[in-house]
């Protein structure tokens, strides 16, 4: 209870921080849309709106070090910078600032996308004169800022015959919705990310105003912040692109747990606390350039609950991709096509995935039971810890039951399992469960009551292979442990796709 009203009072401060930023602009709906342009006093002057935005080209892997700087109407900085028409142009787009600076995720980016694309025309598009204002009057500038990189894309395309098709635009937080207007005033872009899209003024728009799938051949999101509050997210909840992926249901990310809050806000920086899950869309996605070997893969689902029960990992009909840099364009869908993982807390942020069936018996006095089960898998390179079951309606007795296990590290073939269960009154975690439904229940019976699980059967999410798992001795009391190996029984069948690393 104290962990839910802490983390209920953290949404709340995180929406009185931003919404003190958007009430300058905010008409009565909190997600007012961008100003007309008649209305707004920003100088749509070609030459001054340069001024304000600058593209530098990058030579060094050091973005202190100053690069290049494309100057649209001056062809002479083409040749200066060796803008290369034959290669990838990928330009870099950062959000709102409070600084006025840029920090640290986008030294970290654009240093990963050169050592990943180390041909490319790699271009950080510099507007933080126009970001490092109050947060209304940044998001009236993504507008602007927008239609001078297709400008700049025009203007390239008329001197240097630039392929658009070659382009791709990478967009964090407001970013992002620069990206899309860009998109709207140019067509024919390859590809925009949007690394969590803002959602204050943007939840809910038209699609014109803001990031959208007609921005671009393929436009793939990440969403890492849409935990709402008061009808409130700090990245737009919205599915906004070809594909949108949600790592950890787009909710609390490891790392940036209550225990991290705590500990940082404790050191007074509140504002850190808050970029913790909107940035980790960043580290996300520099993890995918740097780490190629080991991919991460998300899967289609219709929301975060049912993937939480294992039941969307599949890989038929392109229902997973790879995420951030590595994600692959999909066949366009008349419906957004909504993707899910579960990641580490560091990187390599990749895991593994499992989906488990186990229908679970009641054999003696077990029907009030309220079993808590756990799992261990031993593998042919590692055995994971005791890992526990969550089921989010709880165990279903005489039932099969579906559920999501999630692994850290690659144990190899998967050769065995063992499982056990507690009680309400074996264990405090399962306490704290049952103290909800029946504080007076607990007695000493709750040892002589015994359920039976038969077989389990297990669906890897990254290798698409199945097995089945069967124990000599299916009867399980509380605390007691049984060893499933593999056997078969007609589940196994051959895998339709197989995912590589």
């Amino acid at each position: 209870m104290v962990e839910k009203s802490i983390r209920i009072a953290l949404c709340l401060l995180c929406f009185i921080l931003c919404h003190s930023f958007s009430a300058v602009a905010a008409a009565p709906d909190q997600n007012t849309q961008l100003k007309d342009d008649a209305e707004d006093s920003f100088s749509m002057d070609p030459v001054l709106l340069h001024d304000r935005i600058k593209y530098n080209m990058r030579k060094s892997l050091d973005l202190d070090d100053d690069g290049c700087y494309l100057q649209p109407g001056k062809k002479e900085s083409i040749e200066e910078c060796g803008f290369n028409t034959t290669v990838k142009t990928i330009l870099i787009i950062h959000g709102w600032t409070m600084s006025g600076m840029f920090e640290s995720w986008m030294h970290k980016l654009v240093a990963a996308v050169q050592r990943r694309e180390s041909e490319a025309n790699v271009v950080v598009v510099d507007w933080l004169g126009l970001a490092h204002q109050l947060y209304p009057d940044a998001v009236n500038h993504t507008h602007r800022v927008g239609q001078s990189i297709a400008t700049l894309l025009d203007w390239l395309q008329e001197e240097v015959q630039l392929q658009l098709e070659d382009v791709h635009m990478i967009g964090y937080s407001l970013g992002a919705h620069v990206a899309g207007y860009a998109g709207t005033f140019v067509k024919g872009i390859g590809r925009i990310t949007g690394l969590d899209p803002a959602g204050p003024m943007f939840e809910g728009a038209e699609s014109h105003k803001r990031l959208s799938p007609d921005d671009a051949d393929f436009v793939d999101v990440l969403h890492t912040y849409s935990r709402g509050a008061l009808g409130f997210s700090i990245g737009i909840q919205e599915p906004i692109g070809h594909i949108d992926i949600y790592p950890n249901g787009g909710d609390v990310q490891p790392g940036c747990s209550l225990g991290d809050v705590l500990s940082t806000a404790a050191a007074g920086n509140f504002v850190e606390v808050m970029k913790c899950e909107h940035e980790r869309a960043v580290h996300l996605f520099v993890d995918s350039l740097m780490n190629k070997d080991h991919m991460s893969y998300a899967f289609q689902c219709t929301g975060p609950d049912r993937f939480k029960k294992g039941i969307c990992l599949s890989c038929r009909k392109n229902r997973c991709n790879s995420i951030g840099y590595n994600a692959k364009k999909m066949r366009k869908r008349r419906n957004f096509s909504k993707m899910y993982l579960k990641t580490r807390a560091d990187t390599p942020f990749g895991g593994y995935h499992y989906q488990m069936k186990m229908h679970v018996f009641d054999r003696k006095s077990a029907d009030d039971a309220d079993p808590t089960f756990y799992v261990k898998l031993y593998g042919s390179h590692n055995d994971t810890d005791n890992l526990s079951v969550e089921i989010a309606d709880g165990v279903g007795l005489n039932l099969t039951n579906t559920f999501l296990v999630f692994t850290e590290e690659d144990i190899g073939d998967l050769l065995k399992i063992s499982l056990r269960w507690e009680g309400p009154s074996d264990s405090w975690s399962s306490v704290l469960k049952h103290l909800k439904s029946s504080f007076w229940s607990w007695s000493s019976s709750q040892n002589k009551k015994v359920l039976e699980v038969r077989r389990i059967r297990v669906k890897a999410g990254e290798t698409q292979k199945k097995f089945t798992f069967c124990a000599a001795k299916t009867e399980i009391s509380p605390g007691q442990e049984v060893t499933f190996l593999k056997c078969r029984d007609g589940w196994e069948v051959k895998p339709r796709k197989r995912l590589h690393y």
